[in-house]
């Protein structure tokens, strides 16, 4: 867990030091580095989704998984909780918790890093992969939390519990989490991360919490898929 906690307590740092230069980033500089966060995030979500090995895996998932995470309405829950945060911060400028809260969440554990990073720390203790995720994750909680605000600091809970459950869980799931599954799964979010990103740059709105799911679709459709054919 000591990558996951070192992870936790930088995203919290980076935002609450974001946070406070607030005052002195221009608004327009601010917007500025959320479009050039979001176009880095583009980059990262097209080198990783380029790395799936199965066209179909990646339809499937994203496919079922939007259905899934739709029937759910995983969006209109984390807004709500959102609301909820902002009614005990009234004194924020904006309503851009829910956006601070959702971008910085995908942002931080999407990918192959946080996926991958946590496996090798649960199941090894190597910490490598998370503690350089963590010097990344640093920058982007400090200048997001100075555009979307407080809502980025809560997304270090997100860190907390999808890095740490991973890492707690690595022991009883690692039977089914082969090589093209963490691929699969790492292609899978690097979609979304492309969604993200378009979020980001001001492009399209796209409910991206109700597509989550789909991370989870690669640990049954790879093994199906290895039986068919």
């Amino acid at each position: 867990m000591l990558g996951t906690v070192v992870n936790t307590a930088v995203v919290v740092i980076g935002a609450l030091l974001g946070m406070l230069f607030k005052r002195g980033i221009p608004e327009r500089v601010g917007d500025a580095v959320i479009k050039a966060f979001g176009l880095i995030t583009l980059y990262i979500g097209i080198s990783g989704a380029f790395k799936g090995e199965s066209p179909y895996v990646m339809i499937l998932s994203i496919a079922l998984g939007t259905m899934v995470g739709e029937w759910l309405d995983l969006q209109k829950g984390i807004e709500r909780f959102a609301q909820t945060l902002e009614t005990r911060f009234a004194k924020e400028d904006d309503s851009r918790i829910a956006q601070g809260f959702i971008s910085a969440t995908l942002l931080f554990c999407m990918g192959a890093m946080a996926i991958v990073g946590s496996l090798e720390g649960g199941l090894r203790g190597d910490h490598t992969l998370i503690f350089t995720k963590s010097t990344l994750d640093f920058i982007s909680a400090m200048f997001l939390a100075a555009s979307l605000g407080i809502g980025v600091l809560f997304a270090a809970g997100s860190v907390f519990v999808y890095q740490g459950a991973i890492v707690l869980l690595a022991g009883l799931v690692a039977p089914f989490l082969s090589d093209p599954i963490i691929t699969e799964i790492s292609a899978v979010g690097s979609v979304l991360l492309m969604g993200l990103a378009f979020n980001l740059l001001g492009v399209t709105k796209l409910r991206i919490m109700n597509y989550i799911p789909a991370v989870l679709l690669p640990i049954l459709l790879v093994p199906l898929f290895s039986l068919l054919m």
